[in-house]
């Protein structure tokens, strides 16, 4: 359940309340794409990176270990210790990201295992079956996820099969949530908006998948090489044909200024890789802008990593410590700059929410739009 506490613009302030907690959103979820964050961070870290959800992934569990084994160990909480909210993504952006190995069918589609090779098929039946054996909190409808730029013919087409494929992930996702063998009965489905950027294509898709009252509702197919304005601009149009009483999910972005416009534009909630895959190359994200550690002039620099953050990292440990392990190799530079992206994006959304409750995101925007994605 979704209550809007709070709106500045079409900015929201909310809280979301589901079986495993209450978000308050706006909301980054952190990504643990196979059930754990690269980097060595694990769930018991995230509860004090301050991180509410988790997001795992549906397609790589499957594949290994297997649903079955999560099913057996008592799903992804008991599984990962994670006692908040878990967000499954469908395996849909496999289909885009795997392209060279998959072909697509009305039924559903036929992949290649990126690990070993064997033939994998997962419909709209079958992602939500995976779903139900992981008893994530919220499940998310599987669609196509189309590339950037698609013809009009093609995403008319691929648009007109994804709402299909919607109706039948709900009608499953009834079925198994009436079994008594489910651990989580109470399992939310998002459905999925797409295409690509043609903006009639998406007003006319959210209108017809707002008619099935599903639990939530995602922005798909941005943030895959389409220039960022084109991106607001598209949230910008299908923002007014979201249900207002539902949280609205941007996925797969992005940086920190991505994710300020965002809001700016009505997203409740956002994902990204971007800051632990960015921070194990040591990509630094501060209140000053973005920070590269492995530069020289930080070997003598005893300051912490952002002068403005308290996560364990900054507190304990120096520029020229971080960058000395960077340079060493040390499995340790990785978990550290983790941590410390990982409770910047965290702090992030708790200054919006902020922001929001003061009546000042405005300001916000106005002030660390432009400077969070500036480098150093």
């Amino acid at each position: 359940m979704y209550q809007l506490l709070k709106q500045e613009g079409v900015a929201r302030r909310g809280v979301f309340i589901t079986v495993h907690g209450t978000v308050q959103t706006p909301a980054f979820m952190n990504v643990a794409t196979s059930a754990a964050i690269k980097g060595g961070i694990s769930s018991f870290d995230l509860v004090d990176l301050k991180c509410q959800v988790q997001l795992c992934n549906t397609y790589h569990l499957h594949v290994r270990p297997g649903d079955e084994v999560i099913y057996k160990m008592g799903g992804l909480h008991h599984f990962t210790g994670w006692k908040r909210p878990i967000l499954t993504d469908s395996g849909g952006f496999q289909v885009f990201s795997l392209s060279s190995l998959r072909k697509i069918t009305e039924d559903g589609v036929k992949f290649a295992s990126h690990v070993d090779g064997r033939r994998i098929f997962m419909g709209p039946e079958e992602s939500m079956q995976i779903q139900s054996h992981l008893a994530s909190t919220i499940a998310m409808a599987f669609d196509e996820c189309i590339a950037n730029p698609s013809t009009r013919e093609y995403t008319a087409q691929s648009v007109q099969r994804t709402t299909r494929w919607l109706y039948r992930c709900k009608a499953e996702m009834d079925r198994l949530n009436a079994l008594p063998e489910t651990i989580n009965p109470h399992q939310m489905l998002f459905g999925i908006n797409q295409g690509a950027t043609f903006e009639d294509i998406r007003i006319a898709h959210m209108q017809e998948i707002a008619k099935l009252n599903l639990d939530g509702y995602a922005i798909g197919g941005l943030a895959v090489g389409e220039p960022a304005e084109e991106m607001y601009r598209i949230i910008s149009e299908v923002e007014p044909y979201m249900p207002a009483d539902r949280p609205r999910y941007l996925m797969g972005v992005g940086t920190p200024t991505n994710i300020i416009e965002g809001v700016a534009r009505g997203i409740d909630l956002f994902d990204c890789v971007m800051p632990s895959r960015n921070a194990r190359h040591g990509t630094i994200f501060t209140w000053q802008g973005i920070r590269n550690i492995n530069n020289t002039k930080y070997e003598l620099d005893d300051q912490p990593i952002d002068p403005e953050c308290d996560c364990p990292t900054c507190r304990n440990h120096s520029r020229a410590y971080v960058r000395h392990l960077f340079k060493s190799n040390e499995i340790l530079a990785g978990r550290l700059a983790v941590a410390h992206n990982l409770y910047f994006y965290n702090t992030l959304m708790e200054r919006i929410r902020d922001a929001l409750d003061q009546g000042c995101f405005a300001e916000f925007r106005q002030k660390y739009s432009p400077i969070l994605s500036k480098r150093i």
